[in-house]
């Protein structure tokens, strides 16, 4: 259950450092799902409503959003944190390790926006266009029938009005502003890049790159595994994960 406090809705669980969790540009904290259980065995879990449908079309930015989570961590007492980001949500951790590096213990990407930005493909949903929201939708997973109808729904409740269609186009646009090419060399915390092989939103080849401009990276990938690597497959996504994070204590 999320907990609502100021201007801020975010769930939390468990006990230890603080992970925080970031979502997609038309995801949500649920995409974490199993996830969540795995990690926050061991780690203290934050999972933030980024509102992104609900925000002002003036801040509908990248950058406003990692601001957004500046204030945050500011707000729950956290002073560094190990931020996961599942597409833009990694693009809106990456400008956050920019803006405010000594807030970030280290920075774990799946499927992350910041150098290729296609994720809307080359054009945008008319408002009412069900098929198309039921196509992109399903492009994200190796499996279509993850896209449930259920899903898909809902997908299409919060993209279908004028003004959400507007913020998915200045979305797309900040992305495309806030390539993080020349800025990735000078992000020295620890990162972790963990890559679905069938990934056609963000392909292999964006992991591989992240790889080679982050100086403190490792790479893994996860067979028959799309976009969202955390939601398809929680246990072994949850494995590389603590390994990881047991190994920077």
């Amino acid at each position: 259950m999320l907990k609502h406090e100021a201007e801020f809705s975010y769930l939390e669980a468990g006990e230890g450092k603080p992970i925080i969790l970031l979502h997609g540009l038309m995801g949500s904290i649920e995409n974490f799902g199993e996830m969540i259980d795995y990690i926050s065995k061991e780690y203290k879990v934050y999972g933030l409503d980024l509102k992104l449908f609900k925000t002002s079309l003036l801040k509908s930015s990248v950058k406003n959003l990692a601001q957004y989570l500046h204030k945050f961590m500011i707000h729950i007492g956290v002073e560094k944190a190990t931020l996961l980001g599942n597409s833009m949500g990694g693009h809106i951790g990456l400008v956050f390790a920019k803006l405010y590096p000594s807030m970030t213990e280290g920075l774990i990407l799946t499927g992350s926006s910041g150098l290729y930005e296609n994720s809307l493909g080359n054009s945008f949903p008319r408002r009412g266009d069900y098929e198309y929201i039921k196509a992109k939708t399903e492009e994200v997973f190796y499996d279509p029938k993850t896209a449930t109808k259920e899903l898909v729904d809902s997908v299409f409740k919060m993209a279908n009005t004028p003004e959400s269609l507007l913020r998915l186009v200045k979305y797309a646009k900040s992305a495309i502003r806030h390539n993080m090419a020349k800025d990735l060399p000078g992000l020295n915390m620890p990162s972790l890049i963990i890559w679905g092989k069938n990934d056609i939103v963000t392909p292999p080849e964006v992991a591989e790159e992240f790889n080679s401009l982050l100086p403190n990276s490792e790479l893994y990938w996860i067979d028959e595994c799309g976009h969202a690597p955390m939601w398809e497959k929680p246990e072994i996504f949850s494995e590389i994960v603590l390994n990881w994070l047991n190994k920077l204590k």
